[in-house]
């Protein structure tokens, strides 16, 4: 993939019911429909695994892999998960050339996989927001970092993340 995206968590009733990331949960109906806008996705939803969806050069993943308590991982959680975001990232590095970091949870995480990974970060480190931007160095190239409020009900039922913004993001990743 060209571009990873990093969210949260498996949702209780979306992947860990489905099998797959942000499919048959409305969390999922607005990254899919971004993310099909966009040119990434073949179709605008998706509510199995089976249901034809097929991403182009891009990959999901999550900064945990279990679906947490009231929906937000702890510490432990997160730092238990690591190695597989780790390994997911250097898997994908040869042909990565952006993130999407969904949430301050998916920012936080991809921060800390590149310092584990011994990638260079700006300085200061980049604060959290949406439409946020950081530069992470690795040993070969340069990866854009770019950050975006999650696709939660809580954002979405709010007006907190809209379309617009969502595509807007979209649109800076390579």
């Amino acid at each position: 993939p060209r571009v990873l995206v990093v969210g949260l968590a498996p949702a209780a009733h979306g992947a860990n019911r489905t099998g797959r990331m942000f499919t048959g949960d409305r969390s999922g109906d607005w990254l899919f429909a971004a993310l099909h806008r966009a040119g990434f996705a073949s179709q605008s939803g998706s509510t199995a695994a089976g249901d034809g969806l097929a991403l182009s050069t891009v990959r999901i993943t999550a900064s945990a892999h279990c679906a947490p308590p009231a929906n937000k991982p702890t510490p432990d959680e997160l730092a238990t998960c690591a190695h597989w975001l780790d390994r997911e990232v250097t898997l994908c590095l040869p042909t990565l050339t952006s993130i999407l970091a969904l949430g301050a949870i998916g920012w936080t995480a991809m921060l800390a996989c590149a310092r584990r990974l011994g990638w260079g970060i700006e300085s200061p480190t980049p604060k959290f927001g949406h439409g946020a931007e950081a530069i992470l160095t690795t040993p070969t190239k340069d990866i854009r970092l770019v950050g975006s409020y999650h696709v939660s009900q809580q954002n979405t039922f709010t007006g907190k993340l809209t379309e617009p913004m969502l595509d807007a993001v979209m649109r800076r990743l390579s």
